[in-house]
C-alpha cells in the first residue's frame, strides 16, 4: 500500500512540475492553503493528499535535474510494483 501511495504522490509532483506556471499562478492566487488545495486539485484533477504533497513541496524541487530525479524514482516504483519485486507495503 505503500508504494502505491508514493507512485500516486511522485506521479502528483511530476504533474506539478510540468505545469509549475499554472501551479504557482494558483498558489499565488489563493486566499489560503485550503483555497490552493481546492484550485489545485481542479487544475491538476488530483486529490487532497497530493495537492498537499505539491504545496509542501520546495520551489528548488522544481528545476530540471530535480524533475528527471522524481521522474526516475516514480518510474523505479513503477517498474517494481509491475514486476511484483516490490511489496506493496514497502517504500
Amino acid at each position: 500500500m505503500q508504494a502505491e501511495f508514493s507512485q500516486k504522490i511522485l506521479d502528483g509532483l511530476l504533474k506539478a512540475m510540468d505545469r509549475r506556471d499554472e501551479v504557482f499562478q494558483v498558489v499565488e492566487g489563493s486566499e489560503d492553503i485550503d483555497a490552493a488545495i481546492r484550485r489545485l486539485s481542479e487544475l491538476l484533477e488530483l486529490d487532497e493528499m497530493v495537492c498537499r504533497a505539491i504545496l509542501d513541496m520546495q520551489v528548488r524541487r522544481f528545476t530540471r535535474d530535480q524533475r528527471r530525479e522524481v521522474a526516475s524514482q516514480a518510474d523505479e516504483i513503477r517498474i517494481r510494483l509491475s514486476a511484483g519485486r516490490l511489496d506493496a507495503d514497502t517504500c
